[in-house]
């Protein structure tokens, strides 16, 4: 069995802490017709340096039945900037488009397979995964990008297409194991695509 969720493959279920002080379920998001689940962080440079696109992104696709639901999995033993306490004060500072839900037992990272930071899984009404990967190809600074994988995927899956290219490789800081290296990835993690 592959470590990253495999496309086809339905939604694992979640019951998290989220920065506006809820608790969310997969099924509080029932009535959303699409979901983006991505994992991400507070100090990856990757993610800092592609937030505006995904706030975008998030708010263009948020008008046509898109729901962006965030998870940090990192550990805050690996990196504090990334505990629940910053990411609160992030969420209040960015005021991103999103939930911004905290993963401390990193389960699910596990039951999604997250890789690196960030990790965009998207699902279609029936909740089974029709993309994941990368949303752009230059995260380090959006403005350099010239591929917009999500973007494109997004669109794609609205207009009742086949989603022309579903599997990417996340491009980003790994996943930050609890107890491990900060380089650490599990022995069964690889790229999507070789």
């Amino acid at each position: 069995m592959a470590f990253t969720l495999e496309i086809g493959s339905k939604a694992p279920g979640f019951e998290l802490p989220a920065t506006d002080g809820k608790t969310y379920k997969l099924s509080d998001f029932d009535k959303d017709q699409f979901l983006v689940v991505f994992f991400t962080c507070n100090h990856c440079p990757y993610v800092i340096g592609s937030d505006e696109q995904t706030r975008k992104t998030a708010e263009k696709f948020g008008l046509k039945g898109v729901r962006f639901v965030a998870i940090n999995s990192n550990s805050k033993n690996t990196y504090e900037e990334d505990s629940f306490p910053n990411m609160v004060k992030r969420m209040k500072e960015n005021q991103f488009p999103w939930l911004y839900l905290y993963d401390e037992s990193q389960e699910i990272a596990k039951s999604y397979g997250a890789l690196r930071t960030p990790h965009f899984y998207v699902f279609n009404q029936n909740r089974e995964l029709v993309y994941t990967g990368r949303a752009i190809d230059y995260p380090r600074d959006y403005k350099q990008m010239k591929v917009d994988d999500l973007d494109r995927a997004l669109t794609e899956l609205i207009e009742g297409k086949e989603i022309s290219q579903a599997v990417t490789n996340p491009i980003g800081c790994n996943v930050k194991w609890d107890g491990k290296d900060p380089h650490w990835m599990p022995a069964d993690a690889c790229d999507l695509v070789i």
